[in-house]
C-alpha cells in the first residue's frame, strides 16, 4: 500500500526523534547525529514513491536508510588521513566517558566501567543492542533496519550479551554481585 503524499510526511515525521537518538549513539556527537538525520529524510523523501506501507511501517525502513548512510561515512571517514599538531595532542585532556558515545542522560547512575564495557562492543552489536534494547525493536523490525537475517540479529544480540557479560565480570565481583 503506497501512502499519499501527505501521510508520507506523517509517518515519517513521526520517527523524527528516534532517528536522531539512534543517530546520537552511532555517530557520538550531536552535530553530525543532526546532519545524519537530515540526510536520512532528503533520501527518504526522495524515495518516497518506492516506499510500500508494509506490516512493520516505515521506522525499520527510516533507521536502514539512517543506518547505511552512517556506515558509508563511517567507511569514507575512515579513510581519510587525520593530521594533528604534536602540540594539540600534548594538550588534549583525557577522553571522558561522556566523548566516548554515550551521555550522562542516556545511563544515569550508571557505573563508567558499564559505559566502558558498551563502547568496547563491536559496532555491528552496538547497533543490534541498541535498537533492542534502547528503542525497543522487534528481531524483524531489527532485521529489516540493519538489512541483516533475523539469525545475524538474534546471534549479534547473543554475542553483545557474552561480551558484556565477559566484560563486566571483574566489575560484578568487585560489587560482590557474584564469587569468583
Amino acid at each position: 500500500m503506497k501512502p499519499s503524499d501527505h501521510e508520507f510526511e506523517k509517518l515519517a515525521l513521526e520517527q523524527m526523534d528516534l532517528l536522531y537518538r539512534v543517530a546520537c549513539r552511532l555517530t557520538r556527537n550531536a552535530e553530525r547525529a543532526s546532519d545524519l538525520v537530515q540526510e536520512t529524510y532528503l533520501r527518504a523523501f526522495r524515495s518516497r514513491a518506492k516506499f510500500d506501507l508494509r506490516d512493520l511501517g516505515i521506522r525499520p525502513w527510516l533507521i536502514r536508510i539512517l543506518h547505511n548512510l552512517h556506515v558509508t561515512r563511517a567507511d569514507r571517514d575512515r579513510r581519510q588521513p587525520v593530521a594533528m599538531e604534536a602540540e594539540a595532542l600534548d594538550a588534549a585532556p583525557a577522553p571522558a566517558i561522556a566523548s566516548a558515545g554515550f551521555t550522562a542522560a542516556d545511563f544515569e547512575h550508571m557505573d563508567e566501567r558499564v559505559v566502558k564495557a558498551l563502547n568496547e562492543l563491536p559496532q555491528d552489536y552496538q547497533v543490534v543492542l541498541l535498537l533492542w534494547a534502547v528503542e525497543d525493536m522487534s528481531y524483524k523490525e531489527i532485521s529489516q533496519a540493519v538489512e541483516i537475517p533475523i539469525g545475524t540479529v538474534m546471534s549479534r544480540l547473543h554475542r553483545a550479551r557474552q561480551r558484556l557479560s565477559e566484560l563486566l565480570r571483574q566489575f560484578a565481583t568487585e560489587e560482590g554481585v557474584i564469587r569468583e
